[in-house]
C-alpha cells in the first residue's frame, strides 16, 4: 500500500515539549536498538496518566534479527497499534529515523495521528 501523506487531514510535526503530549494515548516509534529510551520515556508517559503502546519486540536491542514474515507481521500489528492510539511520540535519539519508523510516521499521518519527536529533527 503507497501512502501519500500529503493527503493526511493531519500532518502535525511537535517537536517542542513532548513531556506535554495533550493526547492520552500514545504510541512510541523508534528503532528498537533504543530499548533504555523506550523504557524510560514509556515510564514517564505512564507517570502521567498516559496509556503507552511501544514494541512487545525489540529485536534489535536483543541482537535479534526478524525473519521476512516475522517483519510483515510486526509491520501490520504495529500499524493497529498506531490506530489505536490518539498520537505517535517517534524515538529519534540523535536523529536517527530508520526506514520502518519513516513508513509508521507516514501511515500515521495517513490516519490523522499527530505525530510528536523526542528530538529536533
Amino acid at each position: 500500500m503507497t501512502l501519500n501523506p500529503a493527503a493526511a487531514p493531519n500532518r502535525a510535526h511537535t517537536h517542542a515539549s513532548w513531556q506535554h503530549i495533550p493526547e492520552n494515548v500514545v504510541v512510541l516509534c523508534g528503532s528498537t536498538r533504543f530499548k533504555s529510551t523506550f523504557e524510560s520515556i514509556d515510564g514517564q508517559l505512564t507517570l502521567q496518566g498516559k496509556v503507552v503502546i511501544k514494541p512487545a519486540c525489540l529485536w534489535h536491542a536483543d541482537g535479534q534479527v526478524p525473519s521476512a514474515a516475522q517483519r510483515e507481521l510486526l509491520d501490520r500489528v504495529y500499524d493497529q497499534k498506531i490506530l489505536l492510539s490518539e498520537a505517535v511520540l517517534v524515538l529519534n535519539v540523535g536523529g536517527y529515523l530508520g526506514d520502518s519508523t519513516r513508513r509508521e510516521i507516514e501511515y500515521a499521518e495517513c490516519h490523522g495521528r499527530k505525530v510528536y519527536y523526542l528530538e529536533e529533527k
